[in-house]
């Protein structure tokens, strides 16, 4: 039976909070001394939402098992893994930022509060938990969160068995600015891992096809969605899992396929091609082998405020003792 242990946070006080922010800095500013003033109004600048001509990025990271202590053969993630993890979501800049593998809401709660003891504030977050309770998906925002759709109870059938999509989908809407709205799905994909009730690769096709159907429900819901789905979907890019979620025709979604800024910018030698550029988001040990598993998928309303020049991998020196799995970043404006 599918677990349920979605972590939220209140709705309205997040839709509210700006509006009485603004109230309540704009009675301060008329009673403190004409001295204070400029403080004041440097203050809510800082404070200020975006507006129309602005940016804002959106990243994806694996953390690799974010445990606050170990579970079976997941070890407690170490001192020195987590400052590299905190120093590579320092270092994004994004204003949301879609996690998979956190061990649980004590373990997103300590990652939130050394990031902002350091300088970084989350104040809007989520987490899901479906049938895997040892590693969930999460997201950390800037942003309000305005509505919340945790998908953590479905299920497929295969070979004969049921089984339920180990880290479900979280799926949230995002206020970046009055009149500036987006959904975001993001997930985490079965592992490469054989296992001996099915097959890796048809269960991974499975849950694709389930995240496939809400992408669908949302565009029959609204054609014009600004959407971003995003996170470790554990396979290439000529797999059916992944040609399952981009999907075809009006509906297809646009693979960012970031890459490190290095310099590269040579064109494909191959029309048919994508160029060779460096876009691996993944190392596996065992095979000495690198791969891109991690996507940022966009619709085609979100593609349109897409900027693709800040769009990469981040590469940092000793990424690997943070997590085997690299994080990606995208940048969009808001356009009028």
């Amino acid at each position: 039976m599918a677990r349920h242990c979605h972590i939220q946070r209140n709705g309205l006080f997040e839709a509210l909070a700006p509006s009485l922010v603004s109230f309540s800095l704009h009675r301060i500013c008329l009673l403190v001394e004409p001295i204070l003033l400029p403080f004041c109004l440097l203050f809510v600048c800082l404070t200020a939402p975006l507006y129309a001509g602005q940016s804002f990025r959106v990243a994806t990271y694996n953390l690799n098992s974010y445990l606050d202590h170990a579970i079976g053969t997941r070890p407690a993630k170490t001192k020195q893994a987590k400052e590299i993890i905190r120093e590579s979501i320092h270092a994004l800049k994004a204003e949301v930022v879609a996690l998979q593998e956190v061990g649980g809401s004590s373990s997103l709660a300590e990652l939130r509060a050394s990031l902002k003891a350091e300088g970084t504030d989350y104040p809007h977050f989520d987490l899901i938990c479906a049938w895997d309770t040892n590693i969930q998906v999460a997201l950390l925002s800037k942003f309000p969160i305005v509505a919340r759709r945790p998908h953590t109870n479905d299920t497929f059938l295969l070979m004969g068995r049921r089984f339920s999509v180990a880290r479900g989908f979280l799926e949230v809407d995002i206020q970046v600015a009055q009149g500036y709205q987006f959904t975001l799905m993001t997930t985490h994909l079965k592992s490469r891992r054989q296992i001996a009730e099915a097959n890796e690769a048809e269960m991974r096709h499975e849950e694709a096809l389930l995240l496939r159907q809400k992408i669908d429900q949302r565009f029959a819901e609204r054609p014009n969605l600004k959407l971003i789905v995003l996170g470790d979907f554990n396979d290439t890019k000529d797999t059916k899992p992944i040609r399952t979620i981009v999907g075809c025709y009006k509906n297809t979604l646009i693979d960012l396929r970031p890459a490190e800024r290095n310099g590269d910018n040579q064109p494909a030698p191959n029309p048919r091609w994508n160029p060779p550029w460096i876009t691996w988001t993944h190392f596996y040990g065992k095979e000495d082998t690198y791969s891109r598993i991690d996507y940022i998928l966009l619709s085609q309303s979100m593609a349109r405020d897409w900027i693709e020049e800040k769009t990469y991998v981040l590469a940092l020196p000793n990424w690997g003792v943070g997590s085997d799995h690299r994080p990606l970043v995208a940048t969009f404006a808001i356009r009028d």
